[in-house]
């Protein structure tokens, strides 16, 4: 049996152990107060939440919130690629959070316009916008401080995303502040091997079983493979592909897809499904709309989009049909401006966790059985959710 089929029975017994229906979005107790910081200090399985003016650390298992921490301005957080930090993006740089004691320490990889950053093969790699420096780490060696690392310069500023492969190489975006083209790919002494500019408006990155690479588009996916790179069209002269997310499990990759690009802010209800091994392209309509924070990945590959009906959609990649939805929070609308709050889905192992700003609490969700096992209520409507991971 191949890993994919055997991927795909694993779905199957999944499925059908928890084909059950919509489930009622959860109602806090009837005497919920705001969560308040308890003192303890090791935190299990961490969650992190930013909010205007700080951020928040959970236990994952309990959803204790264990420390407030004030920080001023608008700051974003991101998984470090281990079991104890969480980087912080402020203004200045990639800040370390110590997630496992709820210490934000001093340490920080300095950087204008710090943007994405990317977990694979044991490496962590960091992108500037406003520098365009590429920075690539052990996130292990956060424990004993700032990692040396290495850095790799582009060619100009811009948006970008990077990725370290296992023998080494190193995928970089092309752009610069005015135009994103394409993808160039170096080898590990930072030689190019190959390149792609044939990817207009290039955002966003995933990485599928046997570190088959996708990157993002206007009008499709640049994949990288066996050292070679293709193009994926969209069916769509437009066709949007700027998030993605992968599955060491599953050849497919989950990503977006917008079709209008004149809209002041397009709301799609179709997702698209990109199957690395077979360079097709499909697309399934949710029913619900959508945001860049919707995206996530169970572990058995599993493609799950939080839509605007309030219901997590589970979807088999092979299938490419949604098999079960669960109903988590309100309806609600994508606001105009990227930075508001909106719900995010953040998933480790069989817990799916869910924010929810309007009601100002967060959700955690047993993927197994497809139920709600526990809700907390939070000072203050939280904004971007990650946790730690290894």
């Amino acid at each position: 049996m191949t890993v994919r089929s055997r991927t795909t029975a694993l779905l199957a017994a999944s499925f059908l152990l928890t084909a059950c229906g919509a489930q009622e979005p959860p109602r806090a107790p009837a005497s919920a107060a705001p969560a308040r910081a308890t003192s303890q200090k090791t935190v299990t399985d961490p969650i992190v939440m930013t909010y205007a003016g700080g951020l928040y650390v959970l236990d994952g298992q309990s959803l204790e919130l264990v420390k407030d921490i004030p920080l001023a301005g608008y700051n974003r957080v991101n998984p470090a690629g281990d079991e104890r930090h969480v980087l912080v993006s402020t203004s200045t740089g990639f800040r370390v959070l110590d997630a496992a004691s709820a210490t934000l320490k001093e340490d920080e990889f300095k950087g204008t316009k710090p943007g994405h950053v990317v977990r694979h093969a044991g490496t962590t790699v960091l992108f500037s916008d406003g520098t365009g420096e590429v920075t690539m780490f052990d996130p292990d060696d956060l424990a004993t401080g700032l990692p040396k690392g290495e850095t790799y310069q582009a060619a100009a500023p811009h948006h970008g995303v990077a990725i370290e492969l296992e023998n080494g190489e190193l995928v970089v975006t092309l752009g610069t502040e005015e135009k994103r083209t394409g993808i160039v790919v170096l080898d590990k002494d930072r030689k190019e091997v190959t390149r792609s500019e044939d990817c207009p408006g290039v955002h966003g990155e995933a990485t599928a079983q046997g570190e088959a690479v996708v990157i993002g588009c206007e009008n499709g996916v640049l994949l990288y493979k066996g050292g070679k790179i293709s193009k994926i069209d969209s069916p769509d002269e437009y066709g949007r592909i700027g998030n993605q997310s992968g599955s060491d499990l599953s050849p497919i990759v989950l990503g977006d897809y917008k079709k209008d690009p004149d809209a002041e802010l397009e709301r799609p209800t179709r997702i698209s499904l990109i199957d690395t091994e077979t360079g097709k392209l499909k697309l399934v309509d949710l029913g619900a709309s959508y945001t860049f924070r919707s995206l996530a990945r169970g572990p058995q590959g599993e493609a799950l989009v939080l839509g605007t009906d309030g219901a997590v959609h589970v979807i088999d990649p092979d299938a490419a049909k949604v098999v079960r939805t669960i109903k988590v929070v309100e309806e609600w609308k994508e606001p105009l401006e990227w930075q508001q709050p909106r719900p995010n889905i953040f998933v480790r192992d069989q817990n799916v966790y869910v924010s929810d700003p309007a009601g100002k609490r967060v959700h955690a969700i047993d993927l197994t059985s497809g139920k709600v096992t526990r809700t907390t209520s939070l000072p203050q409507p939280p904004n971007e959710l990650t946790g730690t991971t290894d």
